[in-house]
């Protein structure tokens, strides 16, 4: 089992799960968070003044699953997400060694 962690724009959501969801990947975990990478932040203007903004919101999506399902998990959070422009985001795949159901105590591995 692998774990498939994508760091993404909070905007491609919506058009990541709804790929995901089309092709059977339905569990995940979602969390809303601030980064920054390679952009440094961005300059903004408000009023009349430039603000530097350090960190932008970004949403990280987190699913454990089979090896054989990583690769077409991660092609449709490419095509999905992908802008072409800086921020679009990073996907790490982390060994899951065991897996345990709190509600019916199964253990995968």
């Amino acid at each position: 089992m692998k774990m498939v962690q994508a760091i993404i724009r909070p905007e491609k959501m919506p058009a990541i799960k709804k790929s995901l969801e089309e092709q059977g990947f339905i569990a995940m975990s979602i969390t809303e968070l601030t980064g920054r990478g390679e952009q440094k932040g961005i300059t903004l203007q408000y009023r009349g003044n430039k603000i530097e903004v350090d960190t932008l919101p970004k949403v990280k999506l987190e699913m454990v699953v089979k090896d054989q399902d990583v690769e077409p998990i991660i092609a449709i959070i490419r095509s999905a997400g992908r802008t072409g422009k800086f921020g679009d985001g990073k996907i790490f795949v982390l060994p899951v060694e065991t897996m345990y159901k709190v509600r019916t105590d199964e253990m995968w591995q």
